[in-house]
């Protein structure tokens, strides 16, 4: 057994040899301390029995390679019993099947957004797949802990992307299976990786938009002097823009916020001659007496004709009809975001800037510029929208501003 996990070791986790008899030697020592057999699979509360009983006498670091010896030892032991059994059939398939109906019901009943309906249903697949379509009732704690860690050992996921299959599969034991497994998951985690955000000078953001035009051009311009996301562009409405107060409401930002940023005195000329344009696209709409665009959460069955109205109408509209994926009615949506980021990546192409910037990098772009001509923190960090300040204070490590007045010594000289 353990010369297989050895080998598992140093060719799928690629675990430096000089390190691999540590790592047997305290899954010896824990299946001996534990009086388990080592081809069984110890539970979470036997682990940390043993690792409380090694803290007495070995340092935390110690501790920890033993914690994670164990983790990838019960990951292998579940990976090698999942390959001599195959639960596979017909009956598991349709139940799984039922499964992901009843997940996308019950995200649309919390009024979860349509793109977190399609990452959750898209996590739910290959869970599916991971544990070979094991009938769903039997499914456990160490079942989701076993795909976890072999997204973060094998898939080499960051922690983010963990994060977000441990809250989609998790959503599906709580709210569909309903099962409170929540605190028994102790899955080996993904490295978390500290990336600086891709930032763009005020020069190369003009150099840009000097390159582009029309409607894209007005959507980047906006995404840059309002700190927006893509999404939170492309689903604006005509009634969100304050063009009197220098005012964009957000609604339903990430975490289902509303929030308010600044809106450029330099854009409200282009705004409005955009809006005077797409009106005649919203009065065409209203002759043919089209459906009204899309409302959110139970809107429309309270107000079934304001979809119609003006204040409902995008911002940035598409040329064509389409079928609402959520309720099959055919209507008019917003323009796709795929078409906006094809645009932006053709002009930083043509202005020979080397960085991998997107849409997004002018969100980047606008915190970073805010907080280099002395804009305080808190308010950048209300103007983004985000939860933490933590999350805003990243950008102290891009902006070229140097707070500390730190000199190089080669400066110096």
């Amino acid at each position: 057994m353990f010369g297989r996990f050895q080998n598992y070791l140093i060719k799928k986790i690629h675990i430096k040899d000089k390190q691999i008899p540590y790592y047997l030697k305290w899954i010896s020592e824990g299946y001996k301390f534990l009086n388990v057999p080592v081809q069984d699979i110890i539970t979470n509360d036997q682990k940390q029995q043993f690792l409380k009983y090694l803290s007495k006498s070995h340092e935390d670091w110690q501790v920890k390679q033993a914690d994670y010896a164990l983790k990838l030892y019960g990951f292998f032991l579940a990976h090698e019993q999942q390959g001599k059994s195959d639960s596979s059939s017909a009956a598991a398939s349709n139940e799984w099947k039922m499964l992901e109906e009843k997940t996308r019901e019950a995200l649309r009943l919390r009024h979860r957004s349509y793109s977190t309906e399609k990452t959750y249903l898209t996590w739910l697949r290959d869970f599916r797949r991971f544990v070979n379509e094991k009938i769903p009732q039997d499914l456990n704690g160490t079942d989701l802990q076993d795909f976890l860690t072999h997204l973060a050992v094998r898939r080499k996921v960051s922690s983010s992307t963990q994060n977000q299959a441990l809250n989609a599969v998790l959503f599906v034991y709580r709210h569909v299976l309903d099962k409170d497994i929540e605190n028994i998951i102790d899955a080996v985690r993904a490295k978390q990786r500290r990336r600086l955000p891709v930032v763009l000078t005020a020069k190369e953001v003009e150099q840009i938009f000097d390159r582009m035009s029309g409607e894209h051009k007005l959507m980047a311009m906006l995404t840059y002097g309002c700190g927006l996301r893509v999404s939170e562009c492309m689903s604006l409405r005509i009634k969100d823009l304050d063009i009197e107060q220098n005012i964009v409401i957000v609604r339903a930002a990430k975490g289902d916020k509303d929030r308010r940023t600044v809106l450029p005195e330099s854009l409200k000329d282009n705004l409005i001659r955009h809006l005077s344009e797409i009106r005649s696209l919203y009065d065409n709409d209203r002759k043919k007496n089209l459906n009204g665009v899309y409302l959110p959460h139970a809107l429309e069955k309270k107000y079934p004709n304001a979809g119609k109205e003006w204040g409902w109408f995008w911002v940035f509209p598409s040329k064509s009809l389409s079928i609402d994926p959520i309720t099959n009615i055919v209507r008019r949506h917003h323009i796709h975001p795929a078409s906006l980021q094809r645009t932006f990546k053709e002009a930083v192409k043509e202005t020979g800037i080397t960085k991998p910037a997107s849409v997004h990098t002018l969100r980047h772009s606008f915190a970073t510029h805010l907080l280099e001509k002395g804009y305080d923190i808190r308010t950048i960090q209300e103007l983004l929208g985000h939860a933490n300040l933590e999350t805003t204070m990243i950008y102290t490590h891009v902006a070229t501003k140097n707070i500390l007045g730190v000199r190089s010594p080669l400066d110096v000289i």
